[in-house]
């Protein structure tokens, strides 16, 4: 698939974003000044409007004077609070610059959402990937504003996707990628994803049966409301209060009978329904924007559910919802048990519920999807240089040339070129420590998972066949649960062995294997892991200090190679270049490091 950049005359991010910042930043200044005049404005008028009260007390005929300052008080209690609102949301227009401009500058890192709730240590290789946490990929990636985007980004993250949705996703990309004011306004809709619509809530409210949908409930509540207010009249008109007092007695014991399933239906609604507005905000984005992308066309087709839009329903319901967080004031608990109105309010959610409530999962998992592609097109234009990957049929295959970590600066990073095919399946990457192995091993493993999820890559050119990402690289022992590290890793090498075993070829990652025995037994238990993972048709590297295992690719024959990281020494310092090359490392650094630090070891005579 090509990718069309956008010519040399055309700003990049960082000037764009720049230059949004400074107009954003010098209309809020002006904002601000406004703020502070109406809002002295509004206390010099209602001081006017009290000393005029005070004055004309006791001349009713100038009392109608007060009408002006009352009048210009109202205007300006209005204005001010539109000027409040605009406050607020360029404040978070703002932030959208800034966090972009952070991560155009390599700034970003701890100024994100970590996505760590989306942490499973026991997966293949999240962990050992940096997937979430701080200075994650996660938290490079993500700008949702909703779980349900934050959580469909996570789910791609984690899980490879077929070649065709891969394609249609970076269609979509392509087509949100330079809608910079359009990202922007998603961006805006919330002022934390942590306050957003609780997804699972929603959708589970949506799908259950009504509480209080029994017809005859609903008949006998609306009665005696208007009954009771009936008895109010005639009280009031022909003085028959005893009506009034009969209707008073009957309807608090109705109150009483229902309060049950009143608190009960209340409460689930208005635990599914936080942060609504937000989510009708960015239904409404997705329903109003034309696009051309396939995808995203049929992400607006999928919420087409009849004359009303989604965003519009929702809002209904919000509306509906606000309503009923009234009831727990005084006043209101006593209208509540005389004419019934939160029970009114439930009775319309419900009808609303049974109407729209089995279309939320749709719209919940369209909004993510949005919000997921309009992530991965915020980072393909802030990064212009990186590349959408080639599928190939012929598996196993991994091509990449100028590859490098998309988590490390642009401008300190180091290229490389790796293949891995049927030809070559595995390189056993020897080198010191600090030599950048590990780096490499994971650059290998994120820009599969970036491939697979619809993402660009940081390389020059990435072709692959589908694969299943595994790796050991990270793992950690586990006191409480009574695991040594040792023990953790060869159950995370058979979870990568039995996935070897399905459909798609393994793309293994594996730092340091079995360095927790001793140097026979780690020969020969990785020797037999490799030719096990091989055989299976995997792909991979293994990185390894112990020279030992070098001897591996000999006994494997042309599906396996040596390549090297090295180190050298100049005037008394430590030179990395970062560069793989091929054979085996004939350096060691280890001996230098413990100096440099003050540790004074000497080799053994």
């Amino acid at each position: 698939m090509d990718v069309v950049f956008a010519g040399h005359d055309q700003p990049g991010p960082a000037e764009v974003y720049s230059t949004q910042l400074e107009r954003l930043n010098q209309a809020q200044a002006l904002a601000r000044r406004r703020d502070r005049l109406l809002g002295y404005s509004k206390v010099a008028l209602f001081l006017l409007a009290l000393a005029a009260a005070v004055l004309f007390i006791r001349r009713p005929l100038f009392l109608g004077f007060l009408v002006l300052p009352i009048g210009v008080f109202v205007v300006a209690a209005v204005v001010h609070e539109k000027v409040l609102t605009s406050l607020r949301m360029r404040e978070r227009a703002i932030r959208f610059y800034e966090r972009g401009l952070a991560r155009v500058q390599d700034r970003w890192a701890g100024t994100g959402e970590t996505g760590e709730r989306f942490l499973d240590p026991l997966h293949p290789y999240a962990r050992d990937l940096d997937l979430f946490g701080r200075a994650s990929l996660f938290e490079l990636l993500c700008t949702a504003r909703t779980r349900a985007g934050e959580e469909t980004l996570a789910a791609w993250l984690l899980a490879p996707s077929d070649v065709e949705e891969v394609y249609a996703r970076q269609a979509a990309v392509c087509d949100l990628k330079d809608r910079v004011k359009f990202r922007e306004k998603l961006f805006s809709l919330g002022e934390t994803v942590r306050l957003g619509v609780q997804t699972r809530a929603l959708s589970d409210w949506g799908e259950r049966s009504p509480l209080m949908s029994d017809r005859t409930t609903r008949i006998v509540t609306t009665t005696l409301a208007i009954l009771w207010v009936l008895s109010i009249a005639s009280w009031a008109l022909w003085g028959l209060g005893s009506a009034a007092a009969v209707m008073t007695v009957v309807n608090l014991s109705w109150a009483r009978r229902l309060h049950a399933r009143l608190e009960k239906a209340s409460a689930s609604l208005e635990n599914a329904a936080d942060g609504l507005d937000l989510l009708a905000g960015v239904l409404a984005l997705l329903e109003c924007e034309h696009f051309t992308a396939p995808k995203l066309v049929a992400l607006q087709a999928a919420l087409e559910t009849g004359a009303i839009g989604p965003s519009v329903a929702i809002r209904k319901l919000v509306r509906m919802t606000e309503s009923l967080k009234s009831r727990r004031n005084m006043i209101a608990r006593v209208r509540d048990v005389l004419v019934f109105w939160s029970a009114q309010v439930i009775f319309g959610a419900e009808r609303w519920q049974q109407k729209f409530g089995p279309h939320i999962r749709v719209w919940l998992a369209a909004a993510g999807e949005f919000e997921a592609l309009a992530a991965l097109s915020g980072y393909a234009y802030e990064h212009p240089q990186d590349v959408f990957p080639e599928f190939a049929e012929d598996a196993p295959l991994f091509e990449a040339q100028a590859l490098t970590h998309p988590l490390l600066p642009v401008s300190k990073a180091v290229r490389n070129d790796v293949k891995l095919s049927d030809a070559l399946q595995l390189i056993v990457l020897s080198g010191p420590n600090m030599a950048g192995k590990s780096t490499f091993i994971r650059a290998i493993g994120v820009s599969a998972v970036m491939a697979q999820c619809g993402a660009p890559v940081r390389a020059a050119r990435l072709r692959l066949s589908p694969v299943t990402v595994a790796a050991s690289i990270c793992i950690l022992d586990s006191l409480s649960g009574g695991v040594s590290r040792f023990y953790a890793e060869i159950a995370r090498i058979k979870v990568i062995c039995d996935l070897s075993e399905g459909p798609r070829p393994v793309l293994f990652l594996l730092d340091e294997l079995l360095s927790g025995t001793n140097s026979h037994d780690r020969l020969e238990g990785t020797h037999f892991v490799l030719r096990t993972l091989t055989e299976h048709g995997a792909i991979g590297i293994v990185s390894t200090h112990d020279l030992a295992l070098t001897t591996i690719p000999g006994m494997m024959g042309a599906r396996a190679a040596n390549c090297h990281f090295e180190d050298r020494f100049e005037n008394g310092k430590l030179i990395f270049d970062y560069r793989i090359k091929p054979g085996i490392v004939q350096t060691s650094n280890a001996l230098e490091l413990m100096r440099a630090i003050g540790l004074g070891v000497n080799p053994t005579r």
